[in-house]
């Protein structure tokens, strides 16, 4: 009897360790899905694009093309899109030129903005591979600048905000490099009649950095800093869509 009780128990058992060996081997098999091939990162924005509906009548939608100043300015200052529904921001941080190229089509162009605000460079001046020049980055923004205008978009080209240090790479001396591409940026927007929006004069301190009082990293701006820099993208704006 105990051995017939015993085997009867060890019977029972067998299906429950098969189905646990199973779930176990299923458990083990499932890949994390790779999406090395998405470099510029298109499936940020992907699911708020499909879902943001076609501009209204007479809406003067502006897109905020860029990186992590843009992307912050959502959570910095909040009530700024929230009082311009009509403002829609696309940065993602730590983004260079090419992948904003990238992302022009999707982020930019299919939703039919009037205006498109382009900040690029300050990531392509910061990274560590060294192969970066003026040059290069003034080519991704007149690509971009060039879909825009077929598109009937109207472009708004800025002058990077001032960098005196990175803190997460020490040493490179920005500030010049910055200086030097919105040179660059100033004289290609003066040949071609596009608006440049200036948020390097107003934020910078005597050493060509952000002035301590309107940035939390040297990098990045507080939300003082973005107050100002709301109000000549305002003016900016106006003047492009007038």
């Amino acid at each position: 009897m105990k051995f017939g009780f015993f085997l009867s128990a060890l019977l029972l058992t067998l299906p429950v360790h098969a189905q646990t060996d199973t779930a176990n081997k299923a458990a083990t098999s499932i890949v994390k899905e790779d999406f090395g091939d998405d470099w510029a990162d298109l499936r940020h924005y992907e699911t708020e694009n499909k879902s943001l509906p076609a501009p209204a009548p007479g809406e003067k939608r502006v897109v905020f093309l860029g990186s992590s100043i843009f992307e912050f300015w959502k959570t910095r200052m909040p009530e700024y899109f929230a009082t311009h529904k009509a403002y829609i921001d696309r940065g993602i941080g730590g983004q260079i030129s090419p992948q904003l190229l990238l992302r022009f089509q999707q982020d930019v162009i299919a939703l039919k903005p009037k205006a498109v605000i382009i900040l690029a460079g300050s990531n392509d001046i910061s990274g560590s591979r060294g192969h970066v020049t003026t040059g290069r980055i003034l080519d991704n923004i007149k690509s971009m600048v060039e879909l825009a205008r077929v598109h009937n978009i109207k472009p708004i080209l800025c002058a990077y905000l001032p960098v005196n240090e990175y803190p997460w790479r020490k040493g490179i001396e920005p500030a010049g490099k910055i200086i030097a591409l919105n040179n660059a940026i100033k004289v290609y927007a003066a040949q071609n009649r596009l608006t440049l929006l200036d948020y390097f004069t107003p934020l910078a301190d005597s050493h060509s950095g952000q002035k301590a009082e309107l940035t939390i990293d040297g990098v990045h701006p507080n939300a003082a800093g973005y107050k100002i820099m709301a109000k000549v993208t305002d003016e900016a704006i106006a003047k492009t869509l007038k």
